[in-house]
């Protein structure tokens, strides 16, 4: 044993004495107390550290303590032992070698190399010819940074044995996180590794498959071992087949065959017949490319073929990836990429818009110390702690270095010179932000809209202080409402995060013409002024002959973020996207969409509900009710159920539009399909909760505000006082989203004695006062902007394909490939998803 002093930079150094077998036992009986064994469902983190993305092929390794099993690097060990008093921590380092050249130069063959016993994932970046690697592992006792070996079996301790060996044994805590998610839900198939394949010279176009023993066109899958297609049968994909392919695999053995049509460069459908299961194959690439399929070329449409039969969109992913030109990386503060951990490029592409702004930056960066400083007792399950280990690591550039001069000139003597970038592994941050959310907490690829509006759900959930950075995101809309009928209007404010913009197909300006642009056929060319005048200045409509409605801007935010809505569902409900280039401006001026409020003549509606049919004898009940379940049009029901539509959804449109026929409801069904609660069922408590929720529609209040207990129990199930739910519920017409919207713009919330007294003496007789709330916190100003950043996607569904982020830093483009991080020489800015403009100070 010796006693580390170098480590830290104290005095001493590495020389310690030699002790004994009983100095060592004698030395950790103060501390046997607080050495636990790993059990079933304790967490394991011996990957990454908790603060920072330090792990053990760091330089001063990393240090998991052998209570509560986190793991700090070197620079955050020591607040850990100062705020929790544990001393003893496993110290794990894995230290990468040159291998030894032989005599002709080069490497020595490969051995089993028993040095690696760690259960980490090598550096992608090291050719495994070339470099060797060896864990090591130690005991480090706090504060005197006394060192014991491992093994020591001799030594130790039999139950700090036993600990170490479980700590060293143990697997990564992702993968025992979330079961249901989809993270190694497929096995590897075994015969992925080694599958033989015939040079018989087959080479597979890229369109026009047919069985090679009948004439179907669809459901053809490629064996991986001879190049053949053949069509499958009805249990693989539930689509119709003669199951050729299976019969293929009992003539001649060939185990593995990918559906084609599903390859895209994220992976395809593999299935094994030996192994009767849909498998996963790592080798896949190389297993088409035998066949000269290019998998970052390939993009997943039934035999091949685009809508209409166009030419594949092999040209989106060039012109967004950039490709065909040479991009500089980039290095330093700022210029830091993300690894994908498989589909999570959404989650890469929105953090590093969001930490561009500097309110992010000052918000979790600037306040570094205090968040770790007071972070809870497991910083990995903290939102704060993670935003703030997240953006030092981008930001810091401690993990964007440029390699060093004899490293470049290595790899030009090898003519490898591919300039490497690691970037850091966001795992630990997208298991806290998408914990027990069923899309997030998935393999799968997911919409970066949906996951920026969940993040700033979060954000304004976990706010620092009083100061809430996602504040310059928000902006009222100002709805106005008019009658048909009697031309009376009526003016109501809503909040919301960002501007969707629905593609104007109308105003293409080349429908017929492709563009000029190389590889970009069939591009529609849509001026983005027509989005915004079709979204922002006509009508909508929620009941066409009764209520049209128009949005304008009641305040504009400090940072506008606008969502071209490129996907839709074609007539058979199969998700597409559009195919469009739209020309996005630079800069932005939107004051024409300043709201104006009541105009000189126009009279305002009374507060009404929908369209409703009142009973005969609501003289005789609690106040009026609303119609019986059983007088809801049930044939109206059965019309838009046949469509496709949920049926809780039909009954609701049927029911808010007052039974006036299948036409009026379809048409609220379009305007209320995008909300959470669209397919929940539809709830009717007394007329003033129901009339409430119905008002909810058009902003106002009906004659009664009473909030409804299944509401209320939701918001008080988030951790929130009864009272400041009921509250919040009355001051927002009793809609959940933005009563928590008022929630969390309210944080000075004090229970009011005198409103509680009144709210449950009136609690029975539905007779409330009328609360007088402050609105929601909005950054107004200005509505002129600048482009600073943009989110692209390549693919034809937000489910599928990849995401790429633009930013302007320091007077220029840069691109944000996952973990790569280049200067940008042509951003696409007319195909892009997501923008993101910044105020341009008046």
């Amino acid at each position: 044993m010796q006693r580390r002093g170098a480590l830290f930079g104290m005095p001493g150094g590495s020389g310690g004495r030699k002790m004994a077998a009983g100095d060592i036992g004698e030395l950790l009986v103060p501390h046997m107390p607080t050495i636990r064994v790993p059990r079933s469902g304790d967490r394991v983190y011996k990957n990454e550290c908790a603060f920072s993305y330090d792990s053990p092929n760091s330089e001063g390794g990393l240090y998991v303590c052998m209570n509560t099993f986190l793991a700090f690097g070197r620079e955050h060990v020591e607040r850990h032992f100062r705020k929790t008093g544990q001393s003893v921590y496993m110290h794990l380092k894995r230290h990468v070698r040159e291998k030894v050249r032989g005599a002709s130069g080069g490497a020595l063959p490969k051995r089993r190399n028993s040095k690696i016993f760690l259960d980490l994932d090598t550096d992608d970046d090291l050719n495994s010819d070339d470099y060797e690697y060896e864990d090591e592992a130690k005991l480090v006792i706090f504060p005197d940074h006394y060192e014991i070996a491992l093994p020591n079996i001799e030594e130790l301790p039999a139950l700090v044995t036993i600990a170490c060996d479980a700590v060293l044994s143990s697997k990564s805590p992702y993968r025992k996180q979330d079961p249901d998610t989809w993270e190694n839900e497929l096995p590897v198939s075994k015969y992925a590794n080694n599958l033989t394949q015939l040079d018989n010279g087959v080479r597979i176009p890229p369109s026009g498959w047919k069985c090679a023993r009948c004439d179907l066109r669809e459901n053809l899958w490629l064996n991986l071992t001879d190049g053949s297609v053949l069509c499958g049968k009805w249990f693989f994909d539930s689509s119709g087949g003669n199951g050729h392919a299976l019969e293929h695999y009992r003539d001649m053995g060939y185990p593995l065959a990918v559906k084609l049509g599903t390859i895209t460069p994220d992976g395809a459908d593999v299935y094994s017949f030996q192994e009767e299961e849909p498998v996963l194959d790592p080798h896949l690439a190389k297993h088409l490319a035998h066949f000269g399929i290019d998998m970052l070329h390939m993009h997943g449409t039934e035999n091949g073929l685009q809508d209409n039969d166009i030419k594949p969109r092999v040209s989106e992913w060039e012109v967004i990836q950039e490709s065909g030109t040479k991009l500089k990386p980039m290095y330093g503060p700022g210029y830091t990429g993300l690894k994908n951990l498989g589909n999570s490029c959404y989650l890469s592409s929105v953090m590093q818009a969001i930490f561009s702004i500097p309110e992010f930056q000052r918000a979790y960066v600037g306040n570094l110390p205090r968040i770790f400083d007071y972070s809870p007792l497991d910083p990995t399950q903290d939102f704060n702690t993670q935003m703030t280990k997240l953006g030092h690591g981008l930001l810091s550039g401690q993990y964007s270095k440029p390699p060093v001069k004899s490293e470049l000139i290595e790899q030009v003597m090898k003519e490898e010179h591919k300039p490497q970038q690691n970037g850091i592994s966001p795992r630990m941050f997208k298991a806290f932000v998408s914990k027990s959310h069923p899309e997030f907490s998935s393999n799968r690829q997911q919409d970066a809209q949906e996951f920026f509006l969940h993040l700033v759900n979060l954000v304004e959930r976990n706010r620092i202080g009083s100061e809430n950075p996602s504040d310059v995101f928000r902006f009222l809309v100002e709805e106005r409402i008019q009658c048909c009928q009697t031309r009376k209007v009526r003016y109501t404010e809503r909040v919301d995060y960002l501007m969707q913009l629905p593609v104007a197909m109308e105003a293409a300006t080349n429908k017929v013409q492709p563009l000029e642009w190389p590889g970009v056929p069939q591009t529609k060319l849509i001026c983005f002024l027509n989005c915004i005048h079709n979204s922002y200045c006509l009508v909508s409509l929620i009941y066409p002959l009764v209520f049209p409605r128009t949005s304008r801007f009641a305040s504009f935010p400090e940072y506008l973020v606008v969502q071209i809505k490129k996907f839709t569902f074609g007539l058979d409900w199969v998700p597409k996207k559009f195919d469009v280039s739209i020309d996005m401006p630079d800069l932005l001026d939107i004051n024409h969409l300043r709201a104006r409020g009541l105009q000189p003549g126009e009279e305002e509606l009374p507060d009404i509900s929908p369209p409703i049919v009142i009973p005969d004898d609501s003289k005789d009940r609690l106040m009026n009710q609303l119609i019986d379940p059983s007088d809801i049009d049930e044939s109206s029901v059965m019309q838009l159920a046949e469509m496709g539509f949920p049926l809780e959804a039909c009954r609701k449109a049927v029911y808010f539009t007052g039974n006036m026929g299948a036409e009026v409801a379809f048409n609220w069904i379009i305007v209320h399909m995008e909300e959470p609660d669209f397919a929940e069922p539809l709830t009717m408590p007394g007329y003033g909760g129901a009339a409430s929720a119905g008002a909810s529609v058009f902003g106002a209040s009906g004659l009664d505000n009473q909030p409804p207990e299944e509401i209320v129990a939701i918001i008080t199930s988030m951790g929130f006082q009864r009272n400041q739910a009921i509250q919040a519920l009355r001051a927002t017409n009793n809609n959940l989203e933005r009563a928590l919207d008022w929630i969390f713009s309210h944080p000075e919330f004090e229970e009011d004695s005198d409103f509680v007294i009144e709210m449950e003496n009136n609690a029975n007789a539905n007779i409330i006062s009328e609360a007088k709330p402050e609105g929601p916190r909005v950054k107004d100003g200005s509505g002129t902007y600048e482009l600073f950043a943009f989110i692209s996607h390549m693919g034809t569904s937000t489910m599928s394909g990849h995401y790429i982020c633009h930013i302007k830093k320091e007077g220029r483009w840069v691109i944000y490939n996952d973990h790569k991080v280049c200067a940008s020489e042509r951003p696409p800015k007319d195909l892009g998803y997501m923008y993101f403009y910044r105020r341009i100070p008046s």
